[in-house]
């Protein structure tokens, strides 16, 4: 993990937030590599569960929020989690996190989440769970706080509303299913996916981009008929895994686990996890539930406003049922490059590279002048490529470590222009993974690249 941030920060991918004031814990930004990285991810997304499929529309809801929205969505009540502190440290811990980490390194099934207090304080004593930080084995007992963040509307201070910044974009869908239905006037079954931020009030976030407080995610909601909805639900456990192994994600990393009754929520009639193996062990990637009709019906009871839907054949009337896989961009991302990052020995020297799959990849190309002589000629092929493909420019170094540095951001594909380009009209294309060259005539190169990107 530690060669793999280093990479991020060396090669633009991803920073500490607010770093040059020290940091903001567990805060972070993407550079120029990383931003077009996570851009893909997201529009390989969009594609994949919106622009390509009928049965789905995309929605970008609003951050803020009406208050009722949480309290109808139980996030006011039970958003909680279980906290304590180090009475030596001060250092501030959520109960289930460290009983979960216990568990996988002990290799046992982490599944955590329908356990209450008197369980897991008499796990953390029984085991003699130790500070993360310090060591010590001295917590205070563990106390109840919410995970959303509080933010305050209004210009004048003591007319101030108390609200939240979104814990999930789910709830912004649901609140939207009857404008949907009255403009667009969908038959069942259908979606409605959307990307945005949701924030966290974590209280041990860690592991780089696995956890954060501020994080995007893509989440899609597929309303159905109650009688249908296990079958839709099998079906999208099968969609998202194969979309993973679509974006390059490693057979052998990826795992489905279905929770136990103990885990669900009081209203779902199943959920699974796909869970990938990151560097520091196996943890939650995608999640997708069936969530009944828990989420219409309790916005249809505080809001009163009918959340049914007329079947146009049988005129039944029913509440639908909604199945939701939900998927954390970062974390997402994370595993991408965990995935993806590779060490070799090449002729006696080490050599990072980013085996990206050549769609998400954040340059496709990069096109690179043996000697600053022939930087005209680079130029304008560049300039012809980057028409069509996401290109870089690079004539900086040796042509050695220009190619290591486009190994290290992923870039498949590069184009040397050489001397003998300028007598018979031809480039070499040097590959990614292999490092095997070919030479082809500028004519031909778009054509070749394209062909060699598959994309």
């Amino acid at each position: 993990m530690k060669d793999l941030i280093s990479l991020c920060k060396r090669r633009g991918l991803i920073f500490q937030g607010s770093e040059i004031y020290g940091g903001l814990a567990n805060t972070w930004d993407y550079g120029p590599i990383g931003v077009e990285l996570k851009k893909n991810i997201k529009d390989h997304w969009w594609k994949s569960f919106v622009q390509d499929r009928a049965d789905i529309y995309g929605l970008d809801s609003a951050i803020l929020l009406n208050p009722r929205v949480w309290e109808a969505s139980g996030h006011v009540g039970c958003f909680n989690d279980y906290m304590m502190d180090c009475r030596k440290c001060k250092g501030r811990f959520r109960a289930d996190k460290l009983i979960e980490e216990s568990m996988i390194a002990a290799d046992q099934a982490a599944e955590v989440g329908g356990w209450s207090k008197e369980q897991m304080e008499g796990y953390i004593a029984e085991q003699g769970l130790k500070c993360p930080e310090c060591g010590a084995q001295d917590f205070t007992e563990l106390r109840q706080f919410n995970l959303m963040f509080q933010t305050h509307q209004g210009v004048v201070a003591d007319s101030t509303t108390a609200i939240y910044l979104r814990p999930e974009t789910a709830q912004g869908i649901f609140l939207n299913f009857r404008n949907i239905m009255n403009t667009l006037r969908p038959r069942l079954p259908f979606g409605v996916g959307q990307i945005g931020k949701a924030f966290r009030n974590e209280i041990t976030p860690g592991n780089f981009i696995f956890r954060t407080r501020e994080f995007e995610q893509m989440e899609m909601e597929y309303f159905c008929a109650p009688e249908e909805s296990l079958q839709h639900y099998d079906a999208w456990r099968r969609f998202c895994m194969d979309w993973l192994a679509d974006i390059g994600l490693k057979a052998e990393n990826l795992r489905m686990r279905d929770h136990s009754e103990d885990e669900l929520s009081h209203y779902s009639k199943a959920t699974s996890d796909i869970e990938y193996k990151f560097p520091f062990g196996w943890g939650e990637l995608w999640g997708i539930a069936h969530r009944g009709d828990y989420d219409l019906t309790q916005h249809q009871t505080f809001s009163g406003q009918d959340m049914h839907y007329q079947d146009p054949q049988s005129n039944q009337k029913f509440v639908p049922h909604v199945i939701e896989p939900s998927l954390g961009v970062d974390r997402l991302l994370l595993a991408v490059l965990a995935d993806a990052y590779d060490e070799e020995e090449v002729n006696g020297e080490t050599r990072s590279v980013l085996r990206l799959h050549p769609r998400i990849a954040p340059i496709k190309v990069a096109v690179l002048p043996l000697s600053k002589k022939l930087n005209d000629k680079g130029l304008a092929v560049y300039q012809q490529l980057q028409k069509h493909l996401v290109c870089d420019f690079d004539t900086t170094q040796s042509i050695g470590k220009r190619y290591r540095r486009q190994d290290e951001i992923g870039t498949p594909l590069c184009v040397t222009i050489d001397f003998e380009t300028l007598e018979d009209g031809a480039v070499t294309i040097r590959e990614r993974d292999s490092m095997a060259q070919t030479r082809v005539s500028l004519s031909e190169l778009l054509h070749a690249l394209q062909a060699k990107l598959a994309i």
